[in-house]
């Protein structure tokens, strides 16, 4: 994959996201029982968006040059973007305002400050980590990286989550309970930083590793989807205390523009509680293994360190069997 085109990003935006609304749900007459078009007609949004059937074609064309904010909004309505979509919708107009220079336009950042990593060390009974657009994990504290030890098994660095999710799918199904809305949101989150960097060299070069070895990736990709990383809930299959329902958070670090923190907690008393204090004694008596040679998978290490204590300890294949 050599670029991200943002014409045709615009193309296969507006058209897929007019696709999908009928007339009935915009309060339109379906005049005549054969319809051709899936969804509206140009001329429809036209009409409810306000503008001439002239320059919405050329807006689909993919030219928002000229867009107003105004017309850009009034656009987001007639499609009835959320706020994630509206969000991409004015990244895309930016840059066709601005394509003809890349002057200021910086790549996903890859690397904290010494700060905000004694920020995350301070954090001893959460897992948290900061991840850039392209959901590398930039950094973690102790926890965060016993809790996503099955992400950082591999050698490569930055690991990156949708690396995992879409070419290790055994591991990463095994590991995540929702791992269907994981590859859907991992997909539509990378859409949506192609809006905003689509000439980050990382991420069209990550784009196109994803796109030639994942058929799964290039359909999900295809549907132009676009969302923000949710708050909620993260449920896991961890190799060493088994099953946590984590709560989610999530927060933009404004000192790091590009850079957000991803903190999980459990209520205390609750099974993920106790589960999470048992993690925290494991990743200490991991600290050293972690930056070691060979870098042996979760299960091994599990198996070594926990396999006498019982069902939270013993391996994948015997918590199934």
């Amino acid at each position: 994959m050599g670029s991200i085109d943002p014409r045709n990003e615009i193309r296969e935006f507006l058209s897929t996201r007019r696709a999908r609304i009928t007339p009935d749900e915009a309060g339109l007459p379906a005049y005549g029982g054969n319809r051709r078009v899936k969804g509206l007609r140009r001329e429809e949004v036209a009409m409810l968006a306000g503008v001439s059937v002239d320059y919405y074609i050329r807006m689909e064309r993919g030219s928002l040059a000229g867009a107003s904010d105004g017309v850009l909004e009034a656009l987001g309505d007639a499609l009835r973007l959320d706020e994630a979509e509206r969000a991409h919708l004015f990244a895309l107009a930016r840059e066709s305002r601005t394509r003809s220079t890349r002057r200021g336009r910086r790549a996903a950042p890859s690397t904290i400050r010494p700060a905000v990593q004694q920020v995350l060390d301070a954090m001893t009974d959460a897992p948290a980590w900061v991840g850039n657009g392209r959901l590398d994990v930039v950094a973690t504290n102790r926890l965060a990286r016993a809790l996503y030890s099955p992400v950082l098994a591999a050698p490569r660095r930055p690991a990156n989550m949708p690396r995992f999710v879409y070419l290790n799918p055994e591991a990463a199904e095994e590991f995540f309970v929702d791992h269907d809305r994981i590859a859907d949101d991992a997909a539509a989150m990378l859409r949506l930083e192609a809006g905003r960097n689509p000439h980050d060299k990382a991420l069209i070069e990550l784009v196109g590793e994803l796109s030639t070895r994942s058929e799964r990736f290039r359909r999900r990709w295809a549907s132009q989807d676009v969302k923000f990383h949710p708050s909620g809930r993260k449920r896991l299959r961890h190799p060493v205390v088994g099953r946590l329902d984590l709560d989610s958070e999530s927060m933009e670090l404004s000192s790091a523009p590009g850079l957000q923190l991803y903190v999980y907690t459990a209520a205390a008393g609750t099974p993920t509680a106790d589960a999470l204090t048992m993690l925290a004694s494991w990743a200490a008596s991991q600290d050293g293994a972690w930056e070691q040679g060979g870098r042996r998978g979760a299960e091994e290490a599990c198996e070594d360190v926990l396999g006498d204590r019982g069902a939270p300890g013993a391996s994948r294949r015997e918590r199934r069997a």
